[in-house]
């Protein structure tokens, strides 16, 4: 397996984060894609350190989000997205390490958190303009 930090995910992880995580953390939060996979189903995974390797380095809880290029880069820039929103989803509101399971991060939850990130990109897109159209009027 080979990994590569992938700072377009991270980018868009990170406004994903913004508008519908605020509790992540993404300077703890980094996104790789990942080569060379024998999986056959996984389209993404969500990995921490756990809370006895955080004690025992001496450091906070750290969250690697791994995209396997060989499935993720196939789909849709929606799927994609919907796969960016169900990784963060595992990330638990305490940030410590531990991981929120499918029977919360589910694909009917996913979809509604879709539907409220495109929402909420399309009120952030209509501010601007407004404040555009307003700024040339000055």
């Amino acid at each position: 397996m080979k990994y590569e930090f992938t700072p377009e995910i991270q980018t868009k992880a990170e406004e994903i984060s913004k508008m519908l995580f605020p509790h992540i953390d993404m300077e703890r939060t980094k996104c790789f894609k990942s080569y060379g996979t024998s999986s056959k189903r996984t389209i993404a995974r969500c990995h921490a350190l756990g809370k006895l390797m955080q004690k025992a380095i001496g450091i906070k809880a750290v969250y690697a989000l791994e995209f396997l290029s060989e499935r993720f880069d196939k789909l849709s820039k929606e799927e994609q997205l919907k796969v960016i929103i169900h990784e963060l989803m595992h990330i638990p509101k305490t940030f410590g390490g531990g991981f929120k399971h499918h029977d919360v991060v589910t694909e009917k939850n996913v979809n509604l958190y879709y539907k409220t990130y495109k929402a909420k990109k399309e009120e952030t897109k209509r501010n601007e303009n407004w404040f555009k159209a307003w700024k040339k009027e000055d």
